[in-house]
């Protein structure tokens, strides 16, 4: 066979072959191509429901409250654990799978195996829940079993990185308004969280600081802190690529969630609860991306402050956003920070019991 029609063949195969995570030409930048879609066919009755728990995988892990405590089980066969508070199980449309075809294909057109895991962290068994309205202890409850998940996976061969993501509403791509958690895997740390970390080594190699701690320090009580708890800090970035965008933080220098206590677990999730409840007040019906940025677990030298980035999609990106990555926001991020920290005071206020 000839050198070009091997290379045309090679072509080939990475158009067709699904379950493969493809390269840009030249930057760091990938995708996956997956034809699966998780949309309700039928929307009075969504898999994520309790009653409907044949609808998805059986569960790894059931949390249920009796008696006061919460008990872990899981589904066994056809027999489904009833009276849930949280559910986690494998997707049915993986966006990676451990299954998948172990081939490689060189640039121009690279393409690696699209290897991993996806779990389902169902957030609440009612469907007309949302982040920004389940308490501060269902919270609570949630972050302990992604923080257990996450130590898991951390073990399993071939996993280098947990990206823990969720999305509220069409614009940010929910294709089920049930309020859940993806857990999804990567063999490689994504560009993003690389990017940051290596930036993040760079600084503290030549200044001596972490640049998250140094930008703590700088945001507390400053003109784009939205809201602040013993130990986290909620704030518009200096720089967002979104109106209202904004970030909660450790105070302290941190860089493994999976080893936070649950004083600061209980800690993250009235934060989490209050901003995003007013995050909802002040932005009506709005869609967002939340998104954990950590660390990968594993050994690895160039670890990052930990934090969560909360993107809300009130527009449309233009040209310059979408072709260059200079972005353009109607709303200043102090304007953003004056108007949330309002809302979310009072969201707090409210959680806590103060009138």
């Amino acid at each position: 066979m000839s050198s070009l029609s091997k290379r045309f063949n090679r072509h080939l195969l990475s158009v067709t072959n699904m379950g493969d995570m493809r390269k840009d030409y030249v930057s760091e930048r990938f995708m996956i191509v997956t034809k699966k879609d998780d949309k309700i066919v039928d929307p009075k009755k969504s898999p994520f429901a309790p009653g409907n728990e044949s609808m998805t995988n059986p569960s790894v892990l059931s949390l249920v409250a009796k008696d006061g405590m919460l008990q872990r089980l899981q589904d066994n066969e056809d027999e489904y654990v009833e009276g849930w508070a949280i559910r986690v199980f494998e997707s049915k449309n993986p966006i990676v799978s451990i299954d998948t075809e172990n081939s490689y294909s060189d640039r121009p057109f690279y393409s690696e195996p699209a290897y991993g895991y996806h779990y389902i962290v169902v957030a609440s068994p009612k469907e007309k829940d949302t982040f920004a309205t389940i308490d501060p202890e269902q919270w609570s409850n949630v972050l302990v079993v992604v923080q257990d998940r996450l130590r898991w996976l951390y073990t399993q061969k071939g996993v280098t990185y947990v990206s823990i993501y969720a999305d509220h509403g069409d614009l940010a791509g929910s294709t089920n308004p049930h309020p859940h958690l993806n857990l999804i895997t990567f063999s490689t740390i994504p560009p993003v969280i690389e990017s940051e970390a290596e930036a993040s080594h760079k600084i503290l190699n030549e200044k001596g600081v972490c640049p998250v701690c140094q930008t703590v320090n700088e945001e507390i009580s400053g003109p784009r802190q939205v809201l602040q708890t013993e130990g986290f800090i909620a704030f518009c970035p200096w720089s967002p690529s979104y109106p209202y965008e904004f970030w909660i933080s450790p105070k302290k220098h941190t860089t493994s969630f999976s080893k936070i206590t649950q004083k600061e677990i209980n800690d993250l999730s009235l934060i989490l609860r209050a901003t995003l409840g007013g995050l909802s007040k002040t932005v009506k019906n709005v869609s967002y991306n939340l998104v954990f940025h950590l660390s990968p677990e594993k050994k690895n030298s160039r670890q990052i402050h930990w934090h969560i980035e909360v993107y809300p999609i009130t527009k449309s990106w233009s040209g310059l956003e979408r072709g260059y990555g200079i972005f353009l926001n109607d709303v200043s991020p102090e304007q953003a920070a004056e108007k949330l920290g309002a809302s979310c005071r009072k969201e707090l206020a409210n959680l806590v019991g103060i009138v």
